[in-house]
């Protein structure tokens, strides 16, 4: 899927492996696309699809940190998540554990690589491992695509200061 700014949003599934790869390029440096993947004050302004609003519970976005937010419509709780940092590497590499409260069970390991694609661009690419083909797929058909690109395209909005 393609964004505003034209940067295509990729979510490709390995047939074989219980994998999920985001990648995805933004207009802007390392060091802002990671603080804004980071800080939970930029994290609650672009994650997730336009119809939802982000509450964040707690957040520690440092190696060992931990972290729990909600979504809400109409201020009605619709969704919560929570994890933990396993890595939080400056700039290049964040490490997390991510899990829908509606599936204790559905555990997701997250890295998030942070690396340059041209003069004051990032590429980010996310890989997303399950326990099963089937928690895979069943995480490609929950509508997280339509959450992914709709977040990302208001990650591009708030990297260009609007």
């Amino acid at each position: 899927m393609t964004s505003t700014t034209g940067h295509e949003t990729r979510i490709e599934a390995d047939p074989q492996l219980p994998t999920i790869r985001i990648v995805r390029e933004f207009d802007a440096p390392q060091e802002r696309v990671f603080r804004a993947w980071i800080e939970p004050e930029l994290v609650a302004r672009w994650l997730g699809p336009d119809d939802l609003d982000m509450k964040i519970d707690t957040w520690e976005a440092r190696t060992g940190g931990h972290y729990r937010y909600s979504m809400h419509r109409e201020g009605q709780e619709v969704a919560a998540f929570y994890g933990s940092f396993h890595e939080v590497r400056p700039a290049t590499r964040l490490v997390q554990t991510f899990t829908f409260e509606g599936v204790p069970d559905g555990v997701s390991l997250d890295t998030a690589t942070f690396e340059p694609a041209g003069e004051g661009r990032t590429r980010v690419t996310v890989l997303s491992v399950v326990d099963s083909l089937t928690a895979r797929d069943a995480i490609l058909a929950s509508g997280m695509e339509h959450g992914v690109v709709d977040g990302y395209r208001k990650l591009d909005a708030l990297l260009a200061g609007s």
